[in-house]
């Protein structure tokens, strides 16, 4: 612990954010540059606990006081080894994770916690930088094939792994690029997606082979990928998104999130010019209160919407931890995000405690309107209260309302005969035991597609465990780590 009373002599200090009228021209990340001289105060507030929960909070396990201690020592080098050994893809968490670890933060439970992301996405990004972050190709090669369906979080560290481990790894991506979510589902400001190329430039370095724009079960059955690989990972995501059936939905102009917010990033991509499903000059509405509906926010912003309103069923959350969530478990607060303030700078607003009843339309078939009521809950199962029926102006609509589990397409269909009852889980998700294995020989899962809509940071971890449980499967021991995990659904 290199300076014992940092916690006491600075406060918590985050990098500013670009104003509003700037980065709103732009999709450039919304955050400006943080000195040096800042950050290894941050790090050094970091009180090195006895038994430090901020390792509990983080799935990936990342050793949190090793590596502040050495940013305050600005022993960067060594950083991002400690860095690395537990999270393969650091520039991403730093950028994307909640931050379950600041929420488990000793210092938290009477003061800020810790800048720990911050502190994270500074050591990856100087490691980048001084070019410290280079291919680490295998010295002996197994012979052992492994297909990973889907690159996301999950289905990137697992191929990383194995790869590392010997192993010749294709993954499969049925988008035209590689990334999954990390390429398609989160907006340019939030994360350019430079981070995700100079990782993929690394991997394929390593060996690591990337097919694009094919549709495992349909191009690829899964009788052929099982013929063609000794294992398989499973890490499509829970992509199955929930709807909103009111009355009105099949209008024109209302999308789900996952059906406006690719195009805008395939704009930044250069596939487009112009985004075919536009905000520019639109009343918008986003239903759903949470990072999606967000991201959906900044992005309609950005392309020019006469307004934004953001809806959310359940009640506004507090802004400080509440009894009823004690630390060190992951609060949910009220949040201010850089698409808040956007959204606010603009004259919208966010909505809380309101259900949508009907969608209405115009003459040709396009919605102009949507009809809410407030509602009591989620105790008393989110009921209208009687006289608060209104009609706001909506001609764009985005359902950002969570995803219920993985797509039950050709690929789990023809899985799921193979592997027989309790192929999926209760939840719908696909089942798996201890070492990440499906009910199939061979075929593992990781990441949502067996645990349901998460977060990035148990994606990764999930990745990881699945790796470290095909190189065993495949070679009948491992030198892989095996992130230890909770089997119990935390709060996030």
């Amino acid at each position: 612990m290199a300076d014992p009373k940092g916690f006491l002599t600075h406060d918590r200090e985050l990098p500013a954010r670009r104003p509003v009228d700037v980065r709103i021209s732009d999709w450039r990340e919304v955050y400006q540059d943080f000195s040096q001289e800042k950050l290894t105060k941050q790090a050094a507030r970091c009180m090195d606990c006895g038994i430090p929960f901020c390792h509990n909070g983080c799935p990936l396990g990342n050793l949190i006081p090793e590596w502040n201690d050495l940013v305050y020592r600005t022993d960067w080098r060594e950083a991002i080894e400690r860095l690395h050994a537990t999270n393969n893809f650091p520039e991403f968490t730093g950028r994307l994770c909640p931050a379950p670890c600041e929420a488990a933060c000793v210092l938290g439970i009477n003061s800020d916690p810790v800048a720990i992301k911050r502190v994270e996405v500074e050591i990856i990004d100087r490691a980048f930088a001084e070019g410290w972050v280079t291919p680490q190709p295998p010295a002996v090669r197994t012979g052992k094939k492994v297909a990973v369906v889907g690159s996301g979080p999950a289905g990137l560290a697992a191929a990383q792994q194995l790869t590392r481990a010997g192993h010749d790894v294709v993954v499969f991506e049925r988008a035209d690029r590689i990334g999954g979510l990390l390429r398609y589902g989160i907006p340019e400001f939030k994360m350019e997606k430079r981070h995700i190329e100079r990782r993929l430039e690394q991997m394929r370095a390593e060996g690591t082979e990337f097919r694009t724009g094919v549709n495992v079960g349909v191009d690829i059955t899964a009788a052929e990928l099982r013929e063609q690989f000794d294992a398989v990972v499973l890490s499509g995501g829970a992509t199955q998104w929930r709807d909103l059936t009111v009355a009105g939905r099949e209008l024109k102009g209302i999308y789900q999130a996952m059906e406006y917010l690719p195009l805008s990033n395939k704009v930044q991509e250069g596939d487009f010019e112009v985004s075919p499903i536009s905000a520019e000059g639109k009343h918008v509405v986003v239903i759903g209160g949470g990072d999606t509906g967000a991201d959906c926010i900044g992005t309609a912003v950005r392309q020019g919407a006469a307004s934004v309103t953001q809806l959310e069923i359940m009640p506004q959350p507090p802004r400080s931890r509440p009894g009823s969530q004690p630390w060190p478990t992951f609060p949910i607060l009220f949040k201010t995000e850089s698409a808040h303030e956007e959204l606010e700078d603009g004259g919208g607003q966010r909505v809380y405690a309101v259900s949508t009843t009907e969608f209405v339309g115009d003459a040709d078939g396009n919605v102009r309107a949507l009809r809410l009521v407030e509602v009591e809950g989620p105790q008393s199962g989110f009921k209208p209260i009687a006289g608060t029926e209104r009609e706001i102006p909506a001609e764009l609509v985005t359902l950002s309302m969570g995803f219920v589990g993985p797509e039950k397409g050709s690929l789990l269909q023809d899985l799921a005969e193979v592997g027989g009852d309790g192929f999926f889980d209760a939840r719908g998700n696909v089942a798996r035991d201890k070492t990440y294995m499906s009910k199939v020989d061979g075929v593992f899962v990781a990441g949502d597609m067996g645990r349901g809509q998460s977060l990035i940071v148990w994606a990764i971890a999930e990745g990881r465990a699945a790796a470290s449980g095909v190189d065993r499967f495949l070679t009948g021991d491992t030198a892989l780590p095996y992130p230890i995990l909770p089997t119990a659904r935390p709060l996030v």
